[in-house]
């Protein structure tokens, strides 16, 4: 380590970050001096501090205002549902779309020890999170005619265990060629007391994921903007890899989307209680915003229960976490450094003490930093939602076996119920008891299932659906 950057360290108080330097293999101080070069300390100075100017929550509640939606049931004043589905179809033939994939997560909360989207969901295949929503990119692609690109975002701990287990799957059908994983970056914990880095080893500080809204950086550090370039995409579906009922390229969600003239789109489902722990898609002073939960709850009843003047309330609209995005917009943000602020969450960070030790910290200690994609939303000119049925599109699976919603339980309970939907309406007879489900490359979507089923169809065992066949 050179004098100038042990100087560089000591005048931003981190020179503590050396303190087993001279114990370090090469190999292990490399390693420690890469992680420390990566890091802005000026930045992560003000970010401790909080010199980010804090939201004032209940003014900004107070003032919002239910956004600019496209509601189940009700009609368009401009444009109807029928219009949306072809000028979507038309920009999905056209080879306009890119999917964008957010995978960084690993399954600690589901008691699987591996990234997210490698767990086993399907309820009578197994098929994994990653599989099913590979293949329904591979079946849109199909359906439209068209290159549909993946990209596909990992974070340091799931990047190398993705990459293997998609190239062994030869990517579940989609041109190795049109799928580019890319990983997002990290930030540093720091304690919350003293705005020191954390040394989780005595050769690596305590790093975590930048979040979802890193996805800009990874992506102009991966070279994925100028992929997107070179295609010449116009727009991006967004979605996380946790949802495997995401309605993917859904060409309604497009097709609003570019009829509305909108640079970011948002699917919304309505809220199940007020306080539900989900992020509250608003209005406020003519912009789209979220205020999460975790703010939202802390204000009283007076200001949850708002309602508009035609009696709706102002806090119906739940994030679902998928998004279509403008091209030109993402490229536009990508060079603004103030788009996407960081949050800070206190949270509890095993670390190195004085003498080597690890501590297991009994409560929040450090504060660590992210950003959030949907910080996007304000700066989004004409951005709208759309409504959708989360029976249909939303059921996450983020909670262990036991927990009270979205466990893998109640996840494949909502993909049997949807796909027996499906077959009834095709004239099959299924009862509700029997396990059944339907592959992507079988179908997406009820229409696609009458055309490959025959009326008076019986299923009465467990059933999977898969591949080009009739039944």
């Amino acid at each position: 380590m050179d004098d100038a950057f042990r100087n560089h360290l000591a005048r931003h108080g981190q020179l503590h970050a050396l303190a087993f330097w001279d114990e370090l293999t090469p190999e292990q101080q490399t390693r420690l001096a890469a992680q420390l070069r990566e890091v802005d300390l000026e930045l992560l100075v003000r970010l401790w501090r909080g010199e980010q100017a804090a939201a004032d929550w209940a003014t900004l509640a107070s003032k919002a205002q239910p956004p600019p939606a496209i509601r189940l049931g009700q009609r368009h004043p401009t444009f109807d549902a029928a219009a949306a589905r072809q000028a979507g179809e038309e920009h999905l033939a056209a080879g306009r779309v890119g999917a964008v994939l957010v995978a960084g997560g690993q399954g600690t909360r589901l008691g699987f020890d591996a990234p997210k989207g490698m767990f086993p969901i399907g309820p009578v295949s197994g098929s994994t999170l990653f599989q099913i929503l590979l293949e329904k990119v591979a079946a849109c692609r199909q359906r439209y005619g068209a290159a549909i690109p993946l990209y596909l975002m990992t974070s340091p701990a799931t990047h190398e265990p993705t990459v293997e287990y998609l190239q062994r799957e030869n990517y579940f059908g989609l041109p190795a060629g049109d799928v580019k994983i890319f990983c997002q970056g990290t930030m540093p914990a720091v304690d919350a007391a003293s705005g020191k880095l954390l040394l989780e080893a005595k050769d690596s500080l305590a790093l975590s994921p930048d979040g979802h809204g890193g996805m800009l950086a990874a992506m102009l550090r991966g070279g994925v903007l100028d992929d997107i370039h070179r295609r010449e995409l116009q727009t991006l579906f967004y979605m996380q890899v946790d949802n495997p009922l995401t309605q993917v390229c859904d060409p309604a969600f497009i097709g609003y989307h570019l009829l509305s003239g909108s640079e970011l789109s948002t699917l919304v489902a309505a809220k199940s209680a007020p306080r539900e722990k989900v992020g509250n898609v608003v209005s406020i002073d003519g912009r789209v915003q979220i205020i999460e939960y975790s703010e939202l709850n802390t204000l009283p009843d007076e200001i949850v229960l708002r309602t508009d003047a035609s009696g709706q309330p102002v806090f119906w609209a739940g994030n679902t976490a998928i998004h279509t995005i403008d091209v030109a917009f993402l490229r536009r943000m990508a060079a603004s450094d103030t788009a996407l602020p960081f949050h800070r969450a206190h949270k509890k960070v095993p670390y190195l003490d004085a003498t080597g030790q690890l501590v297991e910290p009994a409560e929040a200690n450090a504060i660590k930093f992210e950003r959030f994609i949907f910080d996007l939303l304000p700066w989004a000119e004409q951005a709208i939602v759309m409504e959708i049925d989360p029976a249909e599109a939303f059921r996450p699976v983020k909670n262990a076996s036991g927990e009270a919603t979205d466990t893998p339980e109640t996840v494949q309970a909502a993909m049997m119920a949807l796909h027996r939907g499906w077959l009834r309406a095709a004239g099959a007879q299924v009862a509700d008891d029997v396990p059944v489900e339907i592959g992507p490359r079988f179908a997406l979507d009820a229409e696609q299932t009458a055309q490959k089923v025959h009326p008076g169809l019986v299923i009465d065992q467990p059933t999977y659906l898969s591949g080009d066949s009739s039944f």
